[in-house]
């Protein structure tokens, strides 16, 4: 085997130079964790047209294999669900479902968490299990437990810790329900994007204790990386830290909208002028208050025949769309079902302009067990209450 020492300790400087490696003990985890041995069998990397050239440890020469492990990138590990790169030899197709994150977005968020000696975290979303072993690190394997709901994933990520020395609590399973039988926990982390944080998790986690999780919808952007705080009461409260990017939650994935867009969107009930252009939805801030304003919708783009761009607002479960066509600089929406979704996103929008369309990191966050409540500053116009019973 190749000594990665240096590299490790190359990692750990551009980390801290990028600021988000900061404490001693984090710094000697990067140091200490090989990230190679995370990224068996191996790696898919992108390639024109959408396609993905697999790579496996064994197949290519041992420093190019290191030069791949330690990229300063997000590294596809599977594809629909169950593709790895050892059972392939030539260019292929597929989505990604699970993957080794940018060491800057994994060492930014155990970062985040404070954590303190003696501190017991639960994990949601093993992966590869190289998070979880810089926390095996840092607060010693049996204060960490971590979950994974793809069976083969955890599989390999059970044998990379061991690989690495850690025997630690890989338990393969639904993420959203936490896991009671290690609860209650000082601190839980997730690394997969959920629509809202279950309240699993904050009953799971001791007063005073932090949960961390990117939260949004299925945009694959617009997501913001929540931090809130478990009260005595059982109730949780905090704000977005940060941008964030992660795969969704398997169980809250959704389904991309198909099919005939122009059947979908042939009876309207209503259409107007748009005050705000739909292309604002592609800009993460606004992107992220549209998916409060109108939780479970889809933004989708598609063109005509002709080349002309088309712009969709989509809600599959409550059966509404917003369709948007443009002449010049003038965009016009048509809507169509129960819920107006522009008309929601559009007040969310302008409010937001009005305020001075401060950052994500201005979103605050209250959790009970009945609802979600995100707000911006005290303007009741910039605050949206999901139910969840």
């Amino acid at each position: 085997m190749t000594d990665t020492a240096p590299e490790r300790r190359a990692l750990a400087d551009r980390l801290e130079k990028a600021g988000v490696l900061t404490t001693p003990k984090w710094r000697a985890a990067v140091e200490a964790v090989p990230r190679e041995l995370f990224l068996r069998p191996g790696v898919f990397l992108p390639e024109e047209g959408g396609r993905w050239r697999p790579v496996t440890a064994r197949g290519v020469d041992p420093a190019e294999w290191v030069e791949i492990a330690y990229r300063d990138q997000s590294l596809t590990t599977q594809l629909d669900g169950s593709v790895t790169a050892d059972q392939v030899s030539d260019l292929v197709t597929g989505s990604p479902t699970s993957s080794s994150t940018t060491p800057v977005t994994v060492v930014d968020m155990i970062e985040s968490l404070e954590v303190e000696d003696g501190h017991h975290v639960l994990e949601i979303g093993t992966g590869t299990g190289y998070s979880s072993a810089l926390m095996c690190h840092r607060l010693g394997e049996d204060n960490v437990t971590t979950v994974e709901v793809d069976l083969a994933v955890a599989d390999r990520a059970d044998t990379a810790l061991e690989a690495a020395g850690f025997e630690t609590w890989t338990v393969a399973g639904d993420g959203l329900l936490g896991h009671p039988r290690r609860a209650p926990y000082d601190r839980v982390i997730a690394t997969c994007a959920v629509r809202r944080i279950p309240f699993t998790w904050i009953r799971q986690t001791k007063p005073g204790g932090i949960v961390l999780a990117t939260v949004g919808g299925s945009w694959h952007y617009g997501t913001g990386l929540a931090k809130v705080t478990v009260g005595e009461d059982g109730t949780a409260e905090g704000r977005i830290i940060g941008r964030s990017s992660f795969m969704q939650a398997r169980s809250q994935a959704s389904l991309p909208v198909s099919g005939d867009l122009s059947a979908r969107t042939a009876y309207a009930d209503s259409e107007r002028d748009a005050k705000v252009p739909p292309t604002l939805l592609e800009e993460w801030m606004p992107a992220f208050l549209a998916q409060l304003a109108a939780p479970g919708a889809q933004f989708v783009r598609a063109a005509t025949p002709e080349g002309a761009q088309l712009l969709y607002v989509f809600d599959p479960e409550r059966e509404s769309f917003a369709q948007f066509t443009a002449d010049d600089e003038r965009w016009t929406v048509r809507q169509g079902g129960p819920v107006a979704l522009w008309d929601r996103i559009e007040q969310a929008l302008s409010a937001w302009r009005t305020a001075g369309s401060p950052g994500i990191t201005a979103v605050r966050l209250r959790i009970t067990e009945s609802s979600h409540t995100y707000w911006i500053e005290d303007d009741p116009s910039l605050c949206w209450q999901h139910q969840l019973t």
